[in-house]
């Protein structure tokens, strides 16, 4: 499996290598070595999600408060997503910036995201399956969002696809709401939070 960092630091997209023949393929979804070799730590599994979502719906921008917040594998193993990681961590030298990725059932890709870290994917296709590896297990007291249409973020949602949004992610504050209210996590505690996680 090939690892690459994305453009927000704590963020990596993971390809597999797919073995294909007459009887259809095979590949590693995810393997615990490949991710920490790229991490820096394992990856501690307390809890998977899956979501299934028509064509444009919106999920997200999702994250939860460190410490422990909550690490994410996200895959796509039905239809395809646009998958988007937005650094909400203040202080962050990217702060305010994202980085998005196709996953589908075609290339089987996933990505990483770190403690701290936003999320978000906008459904490209109907029935789209999309299953989430968690590090911690769900904390409602500690997880918010932002709103996906938040002009500041300029997500990279297409254009010839109307949004659907929950009542809870459409009524999220923005970016700069959110910091102002003392929502967001800070970059310095999440770094010392990493660092303490690679022992």
């Amino acid at each position: 499996m090939r690892s690459e960092p994305l453009r927000i630091d704590g963020a990596w997209v993971f390809t597999p290598r797919v073995f294909g023949d007459e009887r259809g393929a095979f590949f590693e979804a995810f393997t615990a070595e490949a991710l920490a070799a790229a991490v820096g730590h394992p990856l501690a599994l307390a809890q998977v999600n899956q979501s299934l979502s028509r064509r444009g719906v919106i999920r997200g921008v999702h994250y939860a408060l460190v410490p422990p917040s909550q690490a994410k594998y996200v895959r796509c193993p039905r239809g395809a997503v646009l998958d988007v990681v937005v650094d909400i961590r203040l202080g962050s030298p990217t702060f305010g910036q994202w980085d998005a990725v196709r996953l589908d059932d075609v290339d089987h890709r996933a990505v990483y995201l770190a403690e701290g870290l936003g999320h978000a994917f906008l459904a490209l296709a109907d029935d789209t399956v999309v299953s989430y590896l968690c590090s911690t297990g769900y904390n409602p007291q500690r997880e918010f969002g932002v709103n996906p249409l938040d002009e500041r973020l300029g997500l990279p949602w297409p254009a010839e696809i109307e949004p659907i949004l929950s009542p809870k992610d459409a009524a999220a504050p923005t970016l700069d709401q959110a910091a102002a209210r003392g929502l967001l996590p800070d970059h310095s505690e999440c770094l010392a939070y990493y660092q303490a996680l690679g022992g």
